[in-house]
């Protein structure tokens, strides 16, 4: 063999294995999350399973405590993906923003809210809250909007024919409950569960049945983003469709012993407790493909709340090319 020949074939070799050793290299990936709450069971079981690290990445997860926060957080690149309510993208969206959030891998398909009573009502109709002092949550969130939607639905004006306090903070509600003149309030799991065991409260329906699919909680990413990094994205979007199997395949109680690490404070009968009422209901997606109608009945929502200021089409900020691909492998 010539010099020549065997200087060019060298460098080709070498070419092949460096392209492999960089198909190899782990991406890092900042992603925030809006909360910290049962509710995203799936994202804990990526991390804790590994899934992430088999797809080759390494998954840095920061509580952002709020939308306003995490998108903040995701805009100005202190995360490359926020773990958050889809209503916030239409927010940002409608102010004009040039390089806005895209939804491209759905975790949640349902509200995750229960409405929990301080008295026992064992034949509980919707109709019971006229008149009453209900707790609600903040104005222009997906709870709040969620939780008159279900009110309208049932024939009641959530302004007109019962007391609904908005002005306490996310994370003081199921404290103003407790020592408050409240009668009915609106709780995600497992603070539902806790109180119905402590005796504070009795769960006497789910806002999640009663307002259909919906795609409450998913992730979203800038375009920028998604253009310059779709391999790290398609990753990570896969390694949460084999969160969502996985949870779609194992029980309740299994999902609570993996998770248990994120929620330390919690006991493991509640955990599993509260797993289950999210599984009963189909609240967590099975699919990380965020389907249209559900963001149809997301802008009802938004609409009937009076949040919905211009029509966002679906095409514009769903993307569910990588979730699909990863779904038909």
């Amino acid at each position: 063999m010539t010099k020549i020949k065997f200087v060019a074939l060298f460098s080709c070799l070498m070419l092949i294995l460096l392209t492999a050793c960089n198909t190899n290299e782990k991406s890092s990936i900042k992603l925030a999350e809006v909360t910290r709450s049962l509710f995203y069971a799936p994202q804990y079981v990526a991390l804790e399973k590994g899934f992430f690290e088999e797809e080759n990445l390494d998954v840095e997860l920061q509580t952002t405590w709020g939308g306003d926060k995490t998108m903040t957080a995701l805009l100005s690149d202190g995360a490359d993906i926020a773990l958050v309510g889809s209503e916030t993208s239409i927010y940002v969206y409608t102010q004009n923003s040039k390089d806005y959030a895209v939804n491209f891998a759905n975790l949640t398909q349902t509200d995750g809210t229960f409405l929990v009573a301080k008295e026992e009502h064992p034949e509980f109709k919707w109709k019971d809250l006229n008149d009453s002092i209900f707790l609600g949550q903040r104005k222009g969130g997906m709870p709040q909007m969620v939780g008159e939607f279900v009110l309208k639905k049932n024939n009641i004006d959530p302004h007109n024919d019962l007391e609904l306090l908005q002005n306490v903070d996310f994370a003081n509600i199921p404290g103003a409950f407790v020592s408050g003149d409240a009668e009915y309030v609106q709780l995600f799991e497992p603070t539902a569960s806790v109180f119905e065991k402590e005796g504070k409260g009795h769960i006497i329906a789910s806002f999640g049945e009663e307002s259909g699919n919906v795609p409450y909680t998913g992730f979203m990413a800038k375009q920028s983003y998604l253009k310059e990094n779709k391999d790290e994205a398609k990753r990570f979007t896969r390694a949460i469709y084999k969160a969502q199997q996985w949870v779609e395949e194992n029980s309740a109680e299994e999902i609570a012993k993996v998770i248990q690490p994120y929620f330390e404070d919690t006991e493991l009968d509640i955990l599993t407790t509260s797993i289950q009422r999210y599984k009963d209901q189909d609240s967590f997606a099975t699919n990380p493909s965020l389907k249209e109608e559900d963001w149809e009945n997301l802008k009802e929502i938004m609409n009937e709340a009076g949040e919905l200021k211009e029509d966002v089409p679906y095409d514009e900020l769903v993307n569910t090319e990588l979730a699909e691909e990863v779904a038909n492998e």
